[in-house]
């Protein structure tokens, strides 16, 4: 699932903080903290006694990064949100899905933007920490996270007055035609092939066996093809169903076309380059056991994830020993009164 996907190389501490022995134990943990990071509706922190006044009161460089749907101000800022919702406010659902369908609602994806652009704030806060040595509150909305994915229609809307909408697989910017997923001899199996250039639509007509598409006036440039995107489409789904998408792919890629079998997950998890590449780590789980993860997608030195995500709270004892200096009788009493869960 995807807490155990994403938290590789986490340690896990549980408090309720309803208690307000664990809002000190907060604040204690605090003064080891270089960056705190939450995604409570706007207020809540403030509620519980850990707004970012009173936190940098105990820590004055730290940053306190924190994300809501709508951001902490507007007048929608109270309104709460998730994945789909921040798919549906930041415009992106709209463009996404077959022009005849209706907006489709991407989930997991509209998440990992929000956490990927909270990410880029908190290292250019801790850069400017490095020049003035000031901490400080950064407000992110997951609305305007994914809002940015949209900027070009949002140019062509400001532009020219027109709301751009749904292109199924063709390419928005009209840049890349053909360009989509193409079916293939098999259950379930596609190839996607996207051509860039005039060299490339020559490479692909020679490789189809369709020469006279170099002759047809409507084809001469990226913006006919793309306009009888469909005509190219059918021709091409005829040529893929006969054929792997492996086979498909060897011939084109030969040629200098850009093709990929569309991959599952089985596809994935045996991808021979990606096990030559070390995409793979094999870490050893609490509860799970042995289980083939990603790491990251980037090769350094000492890269790779060392340990499994946690259970909720697996370290929580071990966090309280390490940085509190908490004794077994301290704990054992914490226990007791329900602050640890």
């Amino acid at each position: 699932n995807a807490p155990n996907d994403l938290n590789l190389n986490k340690r896990s501490i549980c408090l309720n903080l309803r208690r307000p022995e664990a809002i000190e134990l907060v604040k204690r943990l605090i003064m080891h903290c270089d960056v705190v990071v939450e995604n409570f509706r706007p207020g809540v922190m403030h509620r519980l006694g850990l707004g970012y006044d009173t936190l940098q009161a105990i820590q004055p460089a730290l940053i306190m990064a924190s994300s809501a749907a709508n951001g902490a101000t507007g007048p929608e800022r109270a309104y709460p949100g998730y994945a789909g919702v921040f798919n549906a406010l930041s415009g992106a659902g709209h463009l996404t899905g077959y022009t005849d369908g209706p907006p489709t609602e991407m989930r997991i994806s509209m998440d990992l933007r929000a956490g990927m652009s909270l990410c880029f704030a908190v290292l250019a806060a801790l850069w400017e920490r490095r020049r003035s040595g000031q901490g400080q509150h950064i407000d992110m909305s997951a609305r305007e996270a994914i809002s940015c994915l949209t900027g070009h229609a949002l140019m062509h809307y400001t532009l020219n007055g027109e709301s751009a909408g749904r292109q199924g697989n063709a390419d928005a910017d009209g840049m890349l035609a053909p360009h989509g997923c193409y079916r293939c001899k098999g259950e379930d199996r596609w190839v996607t092939i996207a051509v860039g250039s005039d060299l490339e639509w020559q490479a692909l007509c020679r490789e189809t066996g369709h020469p006279e598409w170099l002759r047809d006036p409507r084809f001469a440039d990226a913006a006919g093809r793309l306009q009888h995107a469909a005509i190219l489409g059918e021709a091409l789904n005829t040529w893929t169903a006969s054929q792997t998408p492996e086979a498909v792919t060897a011939r084109l890629q030969g040629a200098g076309v850009a093709a990929y079998p569309t991959m599952d997950s089985a596809m994935l998890a045996n991808s021979e380059h990606l096990r030559q590449r070390g995409a793979f780590v094999t870490v050893q789980h609490a509860r799970l056991g042995e289980q083939t993860v990603l790491g990251p997608p980037w090769r350094a030195v000492d890269g790779q994830p060392e340990r499994p995500s946690p259970l909720l709270g697996e370290h929580t004892i071990e966090i309280l020993r390490e940085l509190l200096d908490l004794s077994p009788a301290e704990i054992e009493a914490l226990e007791a009164n329900g602050v640890l869960t």
